[in-house]
């Protein structure tokens, strides 16, 4: 099934006059450093939890930011994981990432900030004007606790009131609060803009809660979340939902295009859901330690696979939300 789907999309973006995708000079570097996290999700495409012991070494870092600073393309540095902020040199990249003067995201899952040991790295965000994107897969308690975790929602909630008190996603303010939405089973997500001001209405009326933008994002058929359809026999019919939603005014935006995914291990990929499936792309470099500056991948083909439909189906998703 995944072969078929993949030609299929090959097909389609043939059909338009579209392919192969090729990278752009990439604006933005996103960074996982490993998989270990507080939570256990179901739609996690990384597969991250307690257990893991995955994450990025002192020399991989280190040549990290060798790199970085040698890449004039590079304007924003993204970090996710698993939970980043558990990762040991998390400060530690951020300080160095925020001298380079880049603009830098951390894709929190927001109970991190309620841990004991993090009960200081909100403040640490806000000191180095790092922009938060938080995962809320809803504005009430049943749906995120059912996707998350028990608690997980009172947690959420008590995280963003202490994003909020920092001057996070204060109208007009410079600390940027958006948060992120995932469909809770094998559906498109809603348009966007309506979601949002759904949200923005029901987060501030009940939690005085505020934030910027909302991300929608679809869930990709792989890792967690593709187990789960399978058990459910959905896998198929998700897949085929996707297909025959193909987007083809997506296709330019799609984050692939000008985004390059570092692995834990130093390996570079197009994006985080290729990095997931080991999906390399061919003839080009594979490595940290094989390119100098992140603009030797410009112009290079893009490997894909069948979640790629994810992506490019209805409004389009990225880790930046809807395209369209």
């Amino acid at each position: 099934m995944d072969t078929a789907l993949n030609n299929a999309f090959e097909r389609m973006l043939t059909a338009h006059g579209i392919a192969p995708l090729r990278r752009r000079s990439p604006a933005t570097v996103q960074i996982n450093l490993g998989k270990r996290c507080n939570q256990t999700c179901r739609h996690c495409h990384v597969g991250a939890g307690p257990t893991r012991t995955e994450a990025m070494d002192n020399q991989t870092m280190d040549r990290l930011l060798t790199v970085l600073e040698h890449s004039d393309c590079v304007d924003t540095v993204d970090i996710t994981g698993g939970a980043p902020e558990l990762h040991p040199r998390f400060r530690h990249l951020v300080r160095a990432v925020h001298r380079l003067g880049h603009r830098i995201i951390d894709r929190c899952n927001l109970t991190v900030l309620m841990l004991p040991d993090h009960r200081d790295t909100a403040e640490f965000l806000a000191n180095h004007d790092v922009e938060v994107v938080a995962s809320l897969p809803c504005y009430g308690p049943d749906n995120v606790d059912r996707q998350r975790g028990s608690g997980t929602f009172q947690q959420s909630i008590a995280a963003l009131q202490r994003l909020n008190a920092l001057g996070y996603g204060a109208p007009g303010g410079s600390r940027v609060l958006n948060l992120v939405y995932n469909p809770l089973g094998p559906f498109l997500p809603p348009n966007q803009d309506d979601l949002e001001a759904d949200y923005k209405a029901r987060l501030e009326s009940d939690y005085g809660i505020r934030f910027n933008q909302l991300f929608t994002i679809t869930n990709m058929p792989i890792a967690r979340f593709k187990a789960d359809l399978s058990r459910e026999g959905q896998l198929e019919a998700y897949l085929g939902l996707l297909q025959t939603s193909f987007n083809p005014a997506a296709v330019d935006a799609v984050m692939c295009r000008d985004l390059i995914s570092i692995g834990f291990d130093g390996s570079l990929y197009a994006c985080d859901f290729n990095q997931m499936l080991d999906l390399r792309d061919q003839g080009t470099p594979k490595t940290l330690w094989e390119i100098e500056t992140f603009g030797a991948i410009e112009a290079q083909p893009i490997a894909t696979g069948a979640h790629c439909l994810g992506c490019t189906a209805g409004a389009g998703s990225s880790c930046g939300g809807a395209l369209q």
